[in-house]
């Protein structure tokens, strides 16, 4: 994988972008001043961003998957997803409340998450692989908020921004792998008491599984894999909603019942 950054350059990179985020203020994009950056460069601020979070004793409690419609890769120019990873502090209980102090730009999307009972390897993964190694499914709804100024940002930018996470909350109902149908599990996303969005799991690279299949491979480029236990956001199926103080939100599932929360 190219890389055009210096290790200086990523350590001070990863403290501009993380300071980004917990100091909730916006930054230009930082391949304006780094337009070589490569994908291999972004990730390696991510890892940093990541280390730096586990220093201070926060745990990383996931995974997740982003970019992960055809329509949106198309559109971005790009040929796969991308991924970041979940702080144990992004964590807000079903029904719970979300401080839009502490965001940027706030958005909601409608997720399917799993957890794993069985390491997952790439290079080579495949959705059969996955589907061994599933434990459970549980609906998620993520708040993502880019850290970056009038949501002007390039994908590169956006990996090194740890994938837009902020905040997830899940909910409803766990379930068997063998007891839903993925593919075509409806989600309803209301704001405020109004539908904004509908969709179904195959929004997700026509199966949300594929895209924990290609999570294990893009880790795989960098010596990683994803552990047993792993709790994975899969990628939004719904469009996302921007949310402000006030909001009231509620995604309803399928047969896994429905993940509120209320923004302040």
């Amino acid at each position: 994988m190219k890389r055009t950054l210096t290790r200086e350059q990523v350590l001070a990179l990863a403290e501009h972008v993380e300071g980004a985020e917990l100091n909730v203020h916006d930054i230009p994009k930082i391949t304006n001043d780094y337009p070589e950056m490569t994908f291999a460069d972004a990730y390696d601020i991510q890892w940093e961003i990541r280390r730096r979070k586990e220093a201070r004793g926060n745990k990383t409690v996931g995974l997740k998957m982003g970019l992960t419609s055809w329509a949106k890769m198309a559109q971005m120019g790009v040929e796969t997803p991308i991924y970041g990873f979940l702080s144990d502090y992004f964590s807000v209980p079903d029904g719970g409340v979300i401080d839009c102090s502490k965001l940027v730009h706030p958005k909601i999307e409608a997720e399917i998450s799993v957890v794993t009972k069985a390491p997952l390897r790439g290079p080579g993964c495949h959705i059969g692989d996955v589907i061994a190694a599933v434990d459970y499914v549980i609906p998620t709804v993520e708040v993502i908020d880019s850290r970056y100024e009038n949501f002007k940002f390039d994908l590169i930018s956006v990996v090194a921004d740890n994938a837009s996470s902020t905040r997830y909350i899940t909910g409803g109902q766990m379930a068997n792998l063998e007891d839903v149908d993925l593919r075509t599990l409806g989600v309803v996303m209301e704001k405020n008491g109004e539908v904004v969005e509908v969709g179904a799991g195959a929004a997700v690279l026509g199966h949300p599984l594929s895209s924990v299949a290609m999570l294990a491979n893009l880790l795989a480029e960098r010596g990683e894999h994803i552990p047993a236990g792993t709790f994975i956001m899969t990628g939004g199926i719904t469009a996302a909603v921007a949310v402000e103080p006030g909001d009231n939100v509620t995604v309803r599932y399928q047969g896994l019942g429905s993940v509120s929360a209320r923004f302040v």
